[in-house]
């Protein structure tokens, strides 16, 4: 598929997944994995500094970070404060993107089918059994359904792609929140898992009559179709940049403790109703101080050159003045044992 034919050219030049030495060190969130690898290849050719990045899941990354076996740890489900306090950790958001529902169906491309978010959690619980279900032919009275069965694909990891979808249909069905809820992991009423926002993706193209839910990147690098939402505001919105930025504009990162932030469901009439930010977990007090300082100048050297590359995936870069709290963070909380930072952006 041609989004691991990206990832893959990525891995050989920058040492994605492949530690070398003086590598720096990262697991986590898949969601982000398409634009982390693609600022690890230019890196690497920009610096000669390569980065090991384990694409394992949010959860994975989150366990990784307090077992203190990587420098960074990735998730797409923000810790609560409370949690990275309590763990010493420090949070910072790096893009924000979206979650989009993809389908297998002859003769559905990309945009043709639209579902609301009822919809789409009933799908999900498993009420919705048949393709052209009369909620689901209500929504979409020129599309030629078929008399299929749906088979549902979720994750099987823990995952913060699952966290975002599993919020957004908590928000907008009370039987998601009363029977699953929101996590990197729950108990699917249905469906088949697989690994990875990779493995939804081939999942779901290579059965006829899927839906899954993949981040966009995913959708996009390998022709998926992906299903448009009716949004918070009654409005039908396709996924793109515009539509997850429009979703990011209702962030106020300036008063959220540790970067808290969840942008499922947000207001506007141009919004994505499945968006979130993607988030970086390191240590207040690393044990190995230069290798935190190599991982923060990739972070930095990526929000100053990787905007156009994070674009080109459909992510959303976040704001030069974000970004230039975020590098105060790390400058007044990333630090070494005599209270210095471990590093300081010029």
């Amino acid at each position: 598929m041609l989004i691991r034919s990206l990832m893959s050219a990525a891995i050989v030049a920058a040492g994605v997944s492949y530690a070398q030495a003086g590598d720096i060190s990262g697991a986590g969130a898949t969601f982000p994995y398409p634009i982390y690898a693609k600022w690890a290849d230019t890196y690497k050719k920009d610096t000669g500094n390569g980065l090991n990045y384990q694409s394992i899941g949010s959860g994975g990354g989150i366990k990784q970070i307090k077992a203190k076996t990587v420098t960074f740890g990735a998730s797409d489900m923000p810790l609560e404060p409370k949690d990275v306090t309590a763990s010493g950790l420090v949070q910072f958001p790096t893009v924000v993107g979206g979650d989009v529902p993809v389908v297998n169906l002859d003769g559905v491309k990309a945009d043709d089918l639209v579902l609301d978010g009822p919809t789409l959690a009933d799908i999900f619980l498993g009420k919705i059994t048949k393709w052209d279900d009369p909620a689901i032919a209500k929504l979409n009275p020129s599309v030629k359904l078929p008399s299929q069965a749906i088979v549902v694909v979720h994750r099987s990891d823990g995952s913060g792609t699952t966290f975002i979808f599993t919020n957004y249909l908590s928000k907008v069905s009370p039987e998601w929140q009363s029977k699953v809820g929101a996590s990197t992991a729950v108990e699917w009423p249905v469906g088949i898992g697989s690994k990875g926002n990779e493995g939804v993706a081939n999942n779901v193209g290579q059965t006829k009559g899927a839906i899954g839910y993949v981040e966009y990147a995913y959708a996009l690098q390998n022709k998926m179709a992906s299903v448009d939402m009716i949004n918070l505001d009654g409005k039908k919105v396709a996924p793109n940049a515009a539509a997850f930025q429009a979703a990011a504009a209702n962030a106020d990162w300036a008063k959220s403790d540790h970067y808290y932030v969840i942008l499922t469901n947000q207001p506007g009439a141009d919004t994505w109703p499945i968006a979130g930010a993607t988030f970086i977990l390191m240590y207040e007090h690393p044990d190995n101080t230069d290798a935190a300082a190599d991982a923060l100048k990739f972070f930095a050297w990526a929000y100053a050159n990787g905007s156009k590359a994070a674009e080109a995936l459909d992510y959303v870069p976040l704001p030069a003045a974000v970004v230039a709290q975020i590098e105060k963070t790390w400058a007044s909380q990333i630090v070494r044992p005599d209270g210095k930072p471990v590093y300081a952006a010029n």
